[in-house]
């Protein structure tokens, strides 16, 4: 039988949100945000409102030219060449999954759509490169076993020598390079794979290369931070998330390509009721990805830039980043805590490192109690990585309405954590 609306919101608080993990808590720097603000939300209501299946520019006209715009507005903004044409994705594993199959019918000769896919194809990324990559190279039928995890260096950034080297090894042996994925912030400690050395590798070979800019490509909105992408004119794909450090909701994905006409290519099928006088006109971006329905995302996009404005965009980013400095900076002074790589952007990894314990299982054991300490209050909440095989705390500074106070706060939670740690170490 029907309810009340005041039965059902109580049962809100009563039942759901004290189970749910608060992404928005200022409180929250463990995994790579999913921010919201004010100017999102309401842009989000409003496409609910709507209800609109922007699937083809005649089902909602606004929604796709809106879209475009947003993606020209984000490409000029991050200093992506003019050439490149975007879509919006539900989420770069989405867009990643798409480049790699438009790899695969580049490499094919836009033959295995129909055919099949030939077991030769190989695939190329770091071992850092997020797992969606291997999920995608199995969905998109090239095979976990033809996906070729390339050795890093100190600072966790895949290694173009090993790579070229690699890739000889599979043509010597009759194999089919078909695409290289490069990490702009990779998710364990957002390093920064060399693009420039890596696309030239991809030129010479004629290899298809996606780049993974899901979280640090926000930073391409500040200048200083666009050494990140020197090359980018050589990549066939692009993707970043605004839902991640743009303060908009998820799920909101921008995919750019360099050629936008194998992208259609790839995902153009026809049926009769699709058919509108418009096509070729316009765009219909059911032909520019996997599903044929789509959300109006653009519209919380546009909210959200013309809201903040970009310079308000980047004053926000550049207060997170210096947020991070001075984070650092007192992490420093705690006893027996150890920084593993130099922090960047807004992230910060560290982990006990008593003098003189080296076993690497005693360390391992000793952070995870730690990272347990610090999250068992509920005041903080961070995650962790592995960093050439040590366990390693996580910390980011990015949530939209993150303050000072908020940093301060979780450093007095890491310090006693720290201490408590140690102390139970000793009595152990």
């Amino acid at each position: 039988h029907p309810e009340s609306m005041e039965q059902i919101m109580e049962d809100l608080d009563r039942i759901i949100l004290p189970g749910m993990t608060h992404w928005q808590h200022p409180g929250f720097h463990g995994y790579f945000p999913a921010n919201s603000s004010v100017e999102s939300i309401l842009a989000e209501s409003l496409t609910s409102a709507m209800g609109a299946q922007c699937m083809i520019w005649e089902t909602s006209p606004a929604a796709a030219e809106l879209g475009q715009r947003m993606m020209e507005w984000l490409r000029d903004a991050m200093g992506i060449p003019g050439s490149y044409e975007g879509v919006i994705q539900d989420s770069a594993s989405s867009a990643s999954l798409v480049s790699l199959i438009t790899a695969r019918e580049v490499a094919t000769g836009f033959r295995s759509n129909e055919e099949g896919v030939p077991s030769n194809l190989r695939i190329y990324c770091s071992k850092e490169t997020h797992s969606s990559i291997e999920k995608g190279v199995a969905v998109c039928g090239i095979g976990t076993k033809n996906l070729v995890k390339i050795g890093i260096d100190q600072q966790m950034r895949m290694n173009p020598l090993e790579l070229e080297a690699r890739i000889k090894e599979d043509i010597d042996a009759g194999l089919k390079p078909c695409a290289v994925v490069a990490a702009i912030g990779t998710t364990g400690t957002v390093a920064v794979d060399p693009l420039e050395e890596i696309a030239e590798i991809c030129r010479k070979y004629g290899i298809w290369l996606h780049v993974d800019a899901a979280y640090a490509g926000t930073a391409l909105l500040l200048p200083e931070y666009r050494w990140m992408i020197k090359g980018i004119e050589q990549a066939d794909s692009f993707v970043f998330n605004p839902h991640k450090w743009m303060f908009t909701n998820f799920d909101c994905s921008v995919y750019l390509v360099k050629d936008a006409g194998l992208l259609i290519k790839t995902f153009e099928i026809l049926p009769e009721y699709l058919k509108t006088k418009t096509r070729g006109v316009v765009n219909d971006y059911r032909d520019w990805g996997v599903p044929l329905g789509r959300r109006f995302r653009a519209l919380k996009l546009w909210f959200v830039i013309r809201s903040f404005g970009l310079e308000g965009i980047r004053e926000k980013l550049r207060s997170h980043i210096q947020m991070n400095k001075s984070f650092t900076h007192a992490l420093e002074d705690i006893k027996d805590l150890h920084l593993p790589l130099e922090p960047f952007l807004n992230f910060t990894c560290f982990r006990l490192q008593p003098e003189g314990v080296k076993n690497p299982e005693v360390l391992n054991q000793l952070n995870e109690a730690f990272l347990e300490e610090i999250n068992k209050g509920g005041k903080l909440f961070l995650t962790h990585t592995k960093i050439h095989g040590l366990y390693t705390i996580r910390m980011l500074i990015g949530q939209t309405y993150v303050e000072n106070k908020d940093v301060e706060l979780a450093l007095e939670v890491i310090r006693e954590a720290a201490a408590q740690t140690m102390i139970k170490k000793v009595n152990d």
